[in-house]
């Protein structure tokens, strides 16, 4: 997918989910369960980005700060990365997907 000049154009489309439906789906023990958690952290890399991501949601466009932004492009990179290595089969019970879902994309939607 070509990628537009504006990171919230991006950002968009990679981001499906509502912040509020979001925000439930960080809270289930699904959401939890899946992740890189870096050494010393409790919170697995995509849960934390995904608490960010409802920030971002719920932030007027024009308060976006430049690190809002960054965030905005990995999250678009990470959607794009990971949508390409979709598994065979229903995916609605699976890692993959509650991965890509604390990254603010439902493949099932």
């Amino acid at each position: 997918m070509a990628s537009s000049k504006s990171p919230a154009a991006d950002f968009e489309k990679a981001v499906n989910m509502s912040p509020t439906a979001l925000a439930r789906w960080l809270k289930t023990d699904e959401s939890k369960s899946v992740g890189i958690v870096k050494p010393g952290e409790r919170e697995s890399v995509g849960h934390k980005s995904g608490r960010r991501i409802v920030d971002i949601l719920r932030k007027s466009p024009t308060r976006r700060t430049a690190a809002d932004e960054a965030h905005m492009r990995k999250v678009v990179g990470y959607v794009h990365r990971h949508l390409e290595q979709r598994p065979d089969g229903d995916v609605t019970e699976t890692r993959w997907r509650y991965s890509l879902m604390n990254w603010g994309h439902d493949p099932v939607q």
